[in-house]
C-alpha cells in the first residue's frame, strides 16, 4: 500500500513520518516545523536536540557509519519512514592550500557521504511505504566559486547522486533534488567576515525553502518532482 502524503491540516502525529538530518536549525528546523504542522510526525538526527518532544538520535554526520545506525534506530523505533530530508550541511570557505585536509574532508563527508549513508540505510523502509527522498544541494551545486572547493565538490557530487539515484529508484521511491540559495540561517554566522552575507543581502527566510520541500513530499505516489531551485530573486549565485 502506498504511503500517505503529507496534507496540511492533518490530526498532529497522524500523517507520515519523515527523518529530517539538521533539524536542529536552520532549514532543517523549518521542515521538522513544516513536517509537524501538516500532521506528519518529524524525526531528526543531528549532533544538537530539536524541537521539545521531537524524536531524534543525536550523531555527527562525519561518521557515516553511525549515521546509518542511526537512521536504522529512529526507523525502527517510529515504525518506518516515508520521507528521508537530507538537510545537515556544513561549510568552511577558503582557499584550497588554507583550509585544512581534515576540515576540507569532514565538509565533503557530512554534506555527501553522509547524506548517501543516511538514504542507503532508509531505502528498506521507504521501498516498504513507497516513500519520498529530499537531497538538499545548493546553487553552489550547479555554479562553481572560488574559495569553495570542498562545498562545490560536495553539493555538486549531491546533484549528480540524486539524479542517479531517481533513475535507479524511479517507480519505487520518490526522489527531488532541492538547490536552494542562501538563507537566513546560522549557516554563514562562524565564518571569516570576508565570507559571510553583507548587511544588504537577499537571503530567503527557510520556511519559504521548506514549503517547496513540503510540496514534494505531498505528491502522490508515482508523481515525481524531480528537481527544484529554490532562491531570492537576486541570488548572485544563480543561474
Amino acid at each position: 500500500m502506498n504511503a500517505p502524503r503529507i496534507r496540511p491540516g492533518e490530526v498532529p502525529g497522524a500523517g507520515p513520518t519523515v527523518l529530517v538530518t539538521g533539524g536542529s536549525s536552520g532549514l532543517g528546523a523549518a521542515v521538522v516545523a513544516a513536517v509537524a504542522r501538516a500532521g506528519g510526525r518529524p524525526l531528526v538526527l543531528d549532533r544538537q536536540r530539536p524541537a521539545d518532544g521531537v524524536p531524534w538520535v543525536e550523531c555527527d554526520l562525519a561518521d557515516t557509519r553511525a549515521a546509518e545506525s542511526a537512521t536504522r534506530e529512529l526507523a525502527e523505533r517510529s515504525g518506518g519512514l516515508d520521507g528521508v530530508v537530507t538537510a545537515a550541511g556544513m561549510d568552511v570557505p577558503g582557499k584550497l592550500a588554507d583550509v585544512p585536509a581534515e576540515t576540507w574532508e569532514r565538509i565533503v563527508t557530512v554534506d555527501l557521504l553522509a547524506t548517501a549513508a543516511v538514504i542507503r540505510a532508509a531505502l528498506p523502509y521507504l521501498e516498504a511505504s513507497r516513500g519520498t527522498i529530499v537531497t538538499v544541494a545548493s546553487t553552489l551545486g550547479v555554479k562553481a566559486v572560488g574559495d569553495a572547493t570542498a562545498y562545490c565538490a560536495a553539493k555538486f557530487g549531491v546533484v549528480g547522486f540524486t539524479r542517479a539515484l531517481a533513475a535507479e529508484l524511479a517507480g519505487a521511491v520518490g526522489v527531488t533534488l532541492l538547490v536552494p540559495g542562501g538563507m537566513r540561517t546560522a549557516f554563514f554566522d562562524e565564518r571569516d567576515a570576508q565570507y559571510r552575507p553583507g548587511p544588504d543581502a537577499v537571503l530567503n527566510e527557510p520556511a519559504d525553502t521548506a514549503a517547496a520541500v513540503m510540496f514534494a513530499l505531498s505528491q502522490p505516489a508515482g508523481c515525481a518532482v524531480r528537481e527544484m531551485v529554490v532562491c531570492a530573486e537576486q541570488e548572485s549565485s544563480y543561474p
